[in-house]
């Protein structure tokens, strides 16, 4: 596995990422509580998106996840090439739905916007920076391959690409 400029990786519990970063969906004020996402359903309590049932009354606000998907302006982008790819293009894509789903339980804010197949590669962008990097890890692990993954300095992006030729 290959990391941005050889340095050793800590375990995940301890990897910072840039604290600075400048996510530009971010919201910059505290929601009324409870708030809807009138998009998907989610709601804001307690400081923090969820899934659970649908309070009444409630404000609504579209949550940062939608308005990402629908201004089609992803926080990460995962870029899976190789010949193997192709022949197990179905287990991949399995292997990346369920790790949104186990993701998406903990945090609605993590979801994939879009899959899509370029020049033989499979592209997979996500609404956070988290997201791109569990899939690569899971594809890494479950079938080894090389693994880079680079955080745009000063922006809330992340770029991961895993390949495998054989």
């Amino acid at each position: 596995m290959k990391h941005e400029g050889d340095i050793p990786r800590a375990p995940r519990r301890y990897q910072a990422i840039n604290k600075y970063a400048n996510d530009p969906y971010e919201t910059r004020l505290k929601l009324p509580e409870p708030t809807v996402c009138p998009q998907c359903g989610a709601v804001f309590h307690e400081g923090r998106w969820r899934w659970e049932p649908r309070p009444s009354p409630a404000h609504e606000e579209l949550c940062q996840a939608c308005h990402r998907s629908n201004d089609r302006y992803p926080a990460g982008e995962l870029t899976i090439a190789g010949g193997f790819v192709l022949r197990h293009k179905d287990e991949i894509l399995h292997l990346a739905r369920h790790q949104e789903e186990q993701e998406k339980a903990e945090h609605p804010l993590h979801r994939i916007m879009a899959i899509e197949e370029q020049d033989g590669a499979i592209v997979v962008r996500t609404t956070d920076i988290h997201l791109p990097r569990r899939i690569g890890e899971a594809l890494h692990h479950a079938y080894r391959g090389d693994l880079d993954f680079h955080y745009d300095e000063g922006g809330y992006f992340i770029r991961v690409s895993w390949a495998r030729d054989d």
